[in-house]
């Protein structure tokens, strides 16, 4: 039972490793293949696919664990007592978990499973919830919304310089002068109409070029 529980151990142990190198080596290159991400853990290819069947597979699990901590992010900022506590303390968060710099880089190279297209779903809406929420408290300008929030926690993830806290202090930086804009203002209303769905989901709708369907050469 101990040998058992050591191998389980040593075994998520591995997954870790390969999944923080997987994250490191398509922020860099959305087309890498597989065997660099097994180069970057220091770990066998065949251990690599005894984890994973292959390059779809690890995006996905990318992403989804991605969407499980934006899920996670907005459930807890829900207990915040007031609107704009709430919505700052959710955006913080997901700032601060860097949860957009992989997605926004790896949309649309892979084909997302029915419960990461749930989760979205669920994403959304408590995303929406947050906003709804300070909007009623006042503080929320009236022509914010939601989709507005997904293209700041973009523009957030675009920010990387060489050094990962400088970059984790920066992104904090222009989120707060983000959020003092995104404050209820009774002068000019924002330019242009607000980002719709398409606009936002465009990415996931492209075509995936062959090579990228399971790039292990």
């Amino acid at each position: 039972m101990t040998n058992l529980s050591g191998r389980r151990v040593q075994a998520a142990r591995n997954d870790g490793t390969i999944l923080a190198a997987a994250r490191d080596v398509f922020l860099e290159d959305p087309k890498a293949p597989i065997a660099a991400v097994a180069e970057r853990a220091g770990v066998g290819i065949s251990a690599l696919y005894r984890r994973y069947k292959g390059k779809d597979d690890l995006l996905r699990t990318l992403c989804h664990d991605g969407l499980r901590t934006y899920i996670a992010e907005a459930e807890g900022a829900a207990a915040e007592a007031d609107g704009w506590s709430a919505l700052v303390r959710f955006l913080r968060g997901v700032v601060d978990a860097d949860v957009h710099s992989l997605t926004v880089h790896l949309a649309g190279t892979f084909t997302p499973t029915p419960q990461m297209r749930a989760d979205a779903v669920r994403a959304g809406d408590l995303a929406g919830d947050l906003v709804a929420r300070a909007h009623e408290d006042g503080t929320l300008r009236p022509d914010v919304v939601v989709a507005d929030v997904t293209l700041i926690l973009e523009a957030c993830a675009a920010i990387r310089v060489p050094g990962r806290e400088r970059t984790a202090e920066l992104r904090r930086r222009h989120l707060a002068l983000m959020l003092d804009g995104m404050r209820r203002a009774d002068g000019a209303a924002l330019p242009g109409p607000p980002p719709g769905a398409a606009e936002l989901n465009w990415r996931w709708a492209q075509s995936r070029q062959p090579a990228q369907r399971d790039a292990t050469e």
